[in-house]
């Protein structure tokens, strides 16, 4: 993996940004969290946004929030678009819809914001005459319409994962967009980003799903009202260790379905672990125990 040096400041990555363009416009296919997202920093920087939706409503409504410069349900608003990102659900991302693949200007670069690379790249790679895959590492647990946020992408990793076949100009392209919005590039190998993200990004939120239930049924098991006393009682501990346990259901099962393989490497991982702190407290070795905690506690910022 390696990690572009940021060599152009924001002003000068939207600077060229602008020139790659040509005074073409961004169209962008989704305007949720992700796409609703950049398309209010590329306006924020003077590039024009055509958003692309299912239903009218959602077109409107992004309209009114400034998600796009012009939006709405006919594909023809791609036709002048030098740069089309595909914000969408990873399902729509793997089984691509027809007219969406025919809508998509011949001369145009397409990318994706998929949080699974390397199916995605098996999916579109052979069908678009440009295309790189891209996730950046960044969102909420909002959805829809209503989740766009100026600044997302903000100091945060943008992956790039190239084909064999892409070009520099298509890879230039691609991470000068990340830098325009703030983001930092990071290139690597499709594989490998699905085996890391499984460990850092999918994981956590199965853990963090786990932790909820257990918790909730924990509660709910005792006498009395110790479900009430558990809800009561949780504090920024527990909301921060469940926060991505608690965000998009449909998002997560996606997310695992597309990267199973990674995912079920990654979860029998986590289960060595948590057996071995199990049998650390069953015997009551408290100083084994505290061992680990004291590597957890000092690897933790390699992550952050």
């Amino acid at each position: 993996m390696r990690t572009p040096e940021v060599t152009v400041t924001d002003t000068t990555a939207a600077e060229a940004l602008r020139t790659l363009l040509g005074g073409r416009p961004v169209g962008i296919v989704g305007l949720g969290l992700m796409g609703g997202s950049l398309g209010l920093d590329l306006q924020a920087l003077g590039v024009e946004v055509h958003g692309l939706v299912r239903r009218e409503a959602v077109a409107e409504r992004a309209l009114e929030r400034g998600l796009a410069s012009r939006a709405g349900t006919d594909p023809a608003l791609l036709e002048p678009c030098g740069l089309v990102v595909l914000a969408l659900p990873l399902d729509l991302l793997l089984q691509p819809s027809p007219s969406l693949l025919a809508a998509l200007p011949a001369a145009a670069l397409v990318l994706d914001l998929g949080s699974v690379k390397a199916p995605v790249l098996a999916a579109l790679q052979p069908r678009l005459p440009r295309f790189v895959g891209c996730h950046p590492m960044a969102g909420t647990a909002e959805a829809g319409v209503e989740a766009g946020l100026a600044g997302l992408y903000a100091g945060r990793p943008w992956v790039i994962t190239p084909s064999a076949d892409a070009s520099p100009d298509d890879l230039h392209l691609a991470e000068t967009l990340a830098r325009a919005v703030g983001a930092v590039p990071v290139c690597c190998d499709a594989v490998e980003h699905d085996q890391a993200v499984a460990l850092v990004s999918h994981l956590p939120v199965l853990v963090s799903a786990a932790l909820l239930l257990a918790a909730a049924e924990g509660g709910e098991r005792a006498e009395g009202d110790l479900a009430g006393l558990t809800r009561q009682l949780a504090s920024s501990g527990f909301a921060d260790t469940t926060r991505v346990g608690g965000g998009n259901p449909a998002l997560g099962a996606l997310m695992a379905e597309g990267n199973r393989d990674s995912l079920l490497e990654a979860l029998a991982l986590y289960r060595q672990q948590l057996d071995g702190l199990t049998a650390a407290v069953t015997r009551q070795d408290w100083q084994a125990l505290r061992q680990a905690l004291e590597g957890s506690a000092a690897i933790r910022p390699d992550f952050l």
